[in-house]
């Protein structure tokens, strides 16, 4: 029951997380740089990959092949997200040895620095501003990925579970109008809901 509620909570936030997706996706955070580009820092990510299929002395200096070897040496996962990167590598710092401790250091000033260059900003509380925003438009688009791809999954084999899911609570239409629209009596609306539900909480702890 518990977790139908929060299948519940979830679809009726759906429009709200939408909107505020929106709005965050169009903040300025510097001349001509919008949030949505700088939340698209997983394409860096995916670039990184591909050159790690390379040796890295074709692509890094000496200095950065040593920050790298400090980071594999130090870092025990490399989370998503730019924030949770970010903690990962100042938590490492604590037991790193010293000259890896300086190593880390290095990494965490770029990695501000870049942020503070796309941001045009050059204050703490600035560029921390940002890192908030990237997560939460991050957490955001993976919940709204969720949910879709469980609507979705319900979809393909009882559209009709779906509708009503998205009518009674992403549109927040009243029970007695999704059962007309559905041409149901409302017994019958009570019992898919309940089923529909279940199988959403399926998809979702899947």
């Amino acid at each position: 029951m518990k977790q139908e509620q929060h299948v519940i909570d979830q679809l009726n936030a759906y429009k709200r997380l939408k909107a505020r997706k929106k709005q965050l996706e169009g903040t300025s955070v510097g001349p001509g740089v919008r949030l949505s580009a700088m939340s698209e820092d997983d394409h860096l990510q995916e670039l990184h990959r591909q050159l790690r299929k390379l040796p890295s002395y074709m692509y890094l200096d000496e200095q950065e092949q040593r920050i790298e070897a400090a980071a594999h040496a130090n870092l025990s996962k490399y989370p998503l997200g730019t924030k949770a990167q970010l903690s990962e590598v100042i938590r490492s710092r604590a037991t790193a040895s010293p000259e890896d401790e300086k190593l880390l250091r290095e990494l965490e000033k770029k990695i501000e620095k870049v942020l503070e260059a796309r941001a045009g900003s050059a204050g703490f509380e600035g560029y921390m501003g940002v890192i908030d925003k990237i997560s939460e438009l991050q957490d955001i688009e993976k919940q709204l990925q969720d949910i879709d791809q469980a609507l979705d999954a319900l979809e393909a084999y009882e559209p009709e579970y779906a509708r009503l899911l998205k009518l009674r609570f992403i549109e927040g239409k009243p029970t007695e109008f999704v059962a007309s629209e559905l041409g149901i009596v409302d017994r019958t609306f009570r019992r898919w809901k309940q089923k529909a539900l279940a199988e959403v909480v399926r998809f979702l702890s899947g």
